[in-house]
Parts: structure tokens; sequence; C-alpha cells
């Protein structure tokens, strides 16, 4: 087993996965080392990503933890083979890893739906948008620092415009849409792009309208990033200080439901298209 130079996230996931089937069986780490042939030092780097784990030791640990779910296995076994170092491991001396992590889970994501109630998504973002936001972060940048901040959200947002797009779905509140970040000029162009984008095939996006009032999960900024099965999904909020991931079984639900609701309580694409453009108009 080698040990990893970064801590990922994918790396991160496939250790707690691990150790999850481990504990749903009720067997310690000292047991399953002896029945997998090896100690519980290195199982313990394994469940803990600092030592990697090959397919076949994925294949032995899901027999020995009586894991029926083959595609969950196949899923867990492409994650351990996977060496690809993302375009992100670029940023990784610059911007904080949870940036990193970020788009390294939207790059590997089957589909992405979100809610934003002060922001627009950072996937539907403009430059000179996203340069207006990370120049208010605090601490207070350096301009090298915004402009790699910039660059780094623009590139995660290949996802939507690669030969296979992402399919993304989100649901932004209407005052996310009247702060005019950046003047009047930036906030009509960002409108603008809000729309356009609207408009394809794999995108939908739904406002909530001030009238609806109090609503689930106000206030909260939401990613739900699916993964090749429903168990490996992440759910990512945004904090001051910086994003948490959550992938509990009892979080993803959560936030599955969550956003159910908030996408039945949004206008239709429709109507939120006509919102948008009543909004630009009035700017």
């Amino acid at each position: 087993m080698a040990t990893r130079s970064a801590l990922t996230a994918r790396r991160i996931r496939i250790a707690t996965e691990l150790r999850k089937l481990r504990e749903r069986v009720g067997m310690t780490s000292t047991e399953a080392a002896k029945q997998l042939g090896t100690s519980s030092g290195q199982l313990s780097n394994v469940e803990t990503a600092r030592f990697g784990v090959s397919p076949e030791r994925v294949r032995a640990m899901a027999r020995l933890y009586d894991c029926p779910d083959q595609a969950y296995i196949a899923a867990l076994i492409d994650m351990a083979t996977d060496k690809t170092l993302g375009w992100w491991e670029s940023y990784r001396e610059v911007l904080p890893s949870g940036l990193l992590d970020l788009a390294e889970l939207e790059h590997h994501a089957t589909a992405v739906r979100t809610a934003y109630t002060t922001h627009i998504p950072g996937l539907l973002q403009t430059a000179d948008h996203a340069r207006e936001i990370f120049r208010h972060v605090i601490p207070a940048p350096t301009p090298p620092e915004v402009e790699h901040r910039v660059s780094h959200r623009i590139k995660r947002q290949d996802v939507i415009y690669r030969a296979n797009p992402l399919p993304y779905r989100t649901v932004i509140h209407e005052a996310a849409l009247r702060m005019q970040v950046g003047g009047r000029d930036v906030a009509r162009a960002q409108l603008q792009h809000l729309l356009v984008m609207s408009e394809r095939d794999h995108i939908s996006v739904q406002v909530l309208p001030f009238d609806v009032g109090a609503f689930p999960g106000s206030g909260q900024s939401i990613n739900y990033l699916q993964g090749p099965v429903p168990r490996l999904d992440t759910a990512q909020l945004d904090q001051f200080h910086g994003p948490v991931l959550l992938d509990s079984e009892a979080h993803l639900e959560k936030y599955r439901r969550l956003l159910d609701v908030v996408e039945d309580t949004a206008l239709t694409p429709e109507k939120s298209r006509d919102l948008i453009r009543s909004i630009t108009q009035d700017l």
C-alpha cells in the first residue's frame, strides 16, 4: 500500500466508506485486520486515507463486511484506482483545500443540485461578479489571491460546458438576484448570463420569490453532488470559515428532501426566467 501525498476529497471519502462498512457489521479494526491478513495499524492507515487501497483489497473488505451492493463496490473500486491529478491540483499551494475539494467533487459528480439564498451559484457566475465577491473575503485577499480564486471558479464551470455536461439544477432566492454586486452594469451582465444559461437543456434555474415567505433551509447555501450511487452522494454547505462536506446517510437524506421541498416551492423555470428578465430591466 502506497502513502498518498494529498488528502483529496475522494481519497478521504473512500477511506470513510470502508470504515463505515466495518462499523456497520460491528467488527473492530483488530478483528478486521486479522481476517484481512494485515495489521491493525495498516488498516487504520487505510481508513484515515494515509494509505491507498487496491481494488483487490476493496473487494476483500466488501466480502468480509457482507456488502452485497455491487454497484456501490464498483464505484469504490473506481475511486481507489483513479490516480488522475485534476486541474485543481495546480491551485493547492494558493487556495484553501475546501475549494479544491468542491472542484474535484463537481468533476466526478453525475449531477448537481443547489439552493442559494444570497448568492448566485458559483457555476453560473460571471468573472466580474466572482471577482467582486472575492474582493470582500475576510481577511482581505491580495489582488493576486483574488485572481487565483476567480480563475479557479471559472475553470470549475467547465463541467457545465464540456461535451457531456453535468446536469445542473439550482434554486436561487430573489434576494440574490436583486443584490447589485459590483454595481448596475456587473449585476445586469450577471442576470443576462443567468438567463442565457437557464435556456440550456441540462440546466434548470428556479427562483424563490420574496412572496413565498419562510421556506426550509432559508439562509443556507447548499450544493448537493450526486455520486455514481446514492450512498456516495455529498452535501456541501458554505460556511464563513469555508466549505463543509457531509456524507452520512442521515445528512444526505435530509438535504435531498430539503431540496425537493425548495424546488416544489420555487417558481417554474419559465416563470423564473420572466422574473429574472423583469429584475434585469429594472437595473
